[in-house]
């Protein structure tokens, strides 16, 4: 299989990690990634992917998930230039106004920006986006991990798009 690896097909859903400042959260969000075969994840700089505790976290996936860097300060200028390749780009979001997630259809061609730990997506960038996505959520703690909302997101994106071949 990973001989195969570089032939096979992606997924076309981007998962942009801009925003999001610990090594360990970007190197479960590579290990994501690559589990779903997608089609890229966007960094805030290549160089994390050096650090010990993100490998720790990749397992490895490093070496087989396409990595892209955006340096957050850079973000706003990011989206558009994806719309213009035709991907909706989507953030995940807890804002009132965003869609719940089982009620939302993906478009094949997806971008998934996450926000930062602790503060989320700022206000700018949702408005930016497409849309807006938020995973329902019933106890008292008020979110998830970004990574494993990440990997819920990618997930129902997975099922709603995987095609044989994969």
């Amino acid at each position: 299989m990973r001989s195969r690896s570089p032939q096979l097909p992606r997924h076309p859903l981007i998962v942009c990690a801009s925003l999001v400042q610990s090594p360990t959260n970007l190197g479960a969000l590579c290990r994501t990634a690559e589990i779903f075969r997608l089609q890229s994840l966007v960094l805030p700089t290549l160089s994390v992917a050096q650090n010990w505790e993100f490998r720790k976290l990749a397992a490895s996936a490093h070496h087989w998930q396409p990595l892209e860097s955006c340096p957050g300060d850079r973000l706003l200028s990011q989206i558009p230039q994806w719309q213009q390749q035709a991907y909706g780009v989507y953030a995940l979001t807890l804002l009132p106004t965003a869609k719940p997630l089982l009620q939302f259809s993906f478009p094949e061609k997806t971008v998934l920006v996450l926000g930062r730990e602790l503060t989320g997506v700022p206000p700018e960038i949702v408005q930016a986006c497409n849309g807006a996505i938020a995973i329902p959520q019933f106890g008292l703690v008020e979110s998830l991990n970004v990574s494993t909302a990440a990997a819920i997101a990618a997930y129902e994106y997975i099922r709603q798009h995987a095609k044989s071949g994969y």
